[in-house]
């Protein structure tokens, strides 16, 4: 089991309504995605941290993985999410069953 987490920063111009708009559209749009198995979307809470909001997305494996990475919503997530108010993002992929080698993810 696989999941990607994708921390960012906005814009100075997006709004605390842009960013609750931000967070339904990219539920929406990715859960339209047949190999997404589990999505999680937040805001910070503490105005000190250096992350404004996150996307975590669980897939099958790093294939699966590849395969929503491709997929039309996934761009349209990106195009009208993403591209428009992200200012920096990080994004990590991690291995979440214990004992499994990373290499046959």
């Amino acid at each position: 089991m696989i999941c990607q987490v994708s921390l960012f920063t906005l814009k100075p111009e997006v709004t605390a309504d842009r960013l609750e708009e931000m967070m339904w559209t990219t539920r929406s749009i990715l859960l339209k995605i047949r190999e997404v198995l589990h999505l999680n979307v937040g805001k910070r809470i503490k105005i000190s941290d250096p992350w404004h909001w996150f996307v975590s997305i669980e897939a099958e494996s790093l294939d699966k993985l590849a395969i929503l990475q491709d997929d039309p919503h996934y761009y349209k997530f990106l195009l009208e999410v993403v591209h428009r108010s992200v200012e920096t993002q990080q994004v990590m992929v991690f291995e979440m069953e214990p004992r499994k080698d990373v290499k046959y993810s």
